[in-house]
């Protein structure tokens, strides 16, 4: 009996074998011309692909190295924070500084020179330069190695 099985079972995958290759075989084969402008589109949709992901990764790449030590969050007490990204100018030295209060989000222009990255709030010109927490004047940083300094009283740290 179960010899019976097994040849049924066999009997089914044959079956379905011929029946496959009899489609294959009825399938018009397509024209030289047909498959050379197929590889053609395959190929350009995929220079298309590989040419925006390596931009992407550059991007990417640029995006997440500072050779600065500015580019980051920074945290602050009471939910505050600076972010500081490159604005990707091929120079490198400009940046979208967001200062996050307790009054919300504020996004400035940064452009980096040699004392640190300068921005203007509200009218008045300010360098966020390197430090440490003692620097910020703030008790809540005081013991932090790694800081940025925007003002009097105001600093945020990594770590």
């Amino acid at each position: 009996m179960r010899s019976f099985g097994k040849t049924v079972a066999l009997g089914s995958v044959g079956m379905a074998l011929a029946a496959s290759t009899l489609l294959a075989a009825c399938t018009p084969k397509p024209s030289s011309d047909e498959v050379a402008s197929s590889q053609s589109s395959e190929s350009a949709a995929m220079s298309i692909t590989a040419a925006e992901a390596a931009q992407h990764a550059v991007s990417s790449a640029m995006s997440s190295f500072d050779a600065t030590g500015y580019v980051g969050k920074w945290t602050g007490p009471e939910g505050t924070s600076l972010t500081i990204t490159p604005s990707g100018t091929p120079a490198g030295s400009e940046y979208e500084v967001v200062i996050q209060n307790l009054d919300g989000p504020r996004t400035f222009k940064g452009t980096l020179e040699g004392d640190g990255i300068h921005i203007t709030r509200d009218g008045a010109p300010l360098v966020i330069h390197k430090g440490n927490g003692a620097a910020t004047g703030m008790k809540w940083l005081a013991e932090k190695t790694d800081c940025l300094v925007v003002a009097a009283n105001e600093g945020y740290c990594k770590g």
